[in-house]
């Protein structure tokens, strides 16, 4: 099953471009960076585990897509960019954006607060959406 999954995927990726087999495909992740400022404070712990959970949600949601295959196959070469937004507002726009621009993403939402905290998109070709993300700085 998984040389069958492999070949499908060099399949697709040739159909979808010429040269499109050394593709690097990346998970994009946007994280708010007030949740771990003051008033909000969050532990680090905590706000790690808002984009763990996002960028989990994303890979299950769009697990049958060609792309999200090809990236878990090689568990060991996955990339992954953690990006800040500023608060709450910013993001929500984002992810509007992203759902305007049929952009396949997750915006996660804390229970049982209901509070949207990070974005993660599902893996794509940097060169797919870097133009929706360029505003956002690395998170640090």
């Amino acid at each position: 099953m998984h040389r069958g999954a492999g070949l499908v995927f060099r399949v697709v990726r040739k159909m979808a471009a010429p040269g499109a087999e050394s593709q690097v495909l990346v998970q994009y992740l946007v994280l708010r960076k007030d949740l771990s400022q003051a008033p909000l404070s969050w532990p680090a712990g905590a706000v790690v585990a808002q984009a763990c959970h996002a960028a989990t949600a994303a890979l299950h949601l769009h697990r049958d897509h060609p792309h999200t295959a090809a990236y878990l196959q090689e568990l060991g070469r996955m990339r992954k960019v953690v990006l800040e937004a500023p608060d709450e507002t910013t993001l929500k726009l984002l992810a509007e954006t992203l759902q305007q621009k049929n952009i396949d993403h997750m915006l996660w939402l804390e229970q049982p607060e209901n509070i949207a905290t990070c974005i993660a998109l599902r893996p794509y070709p940097k060169e797919e959406v870097s133009q929706y993300l360029k505003k956002f700085r690395l998170f640090k």
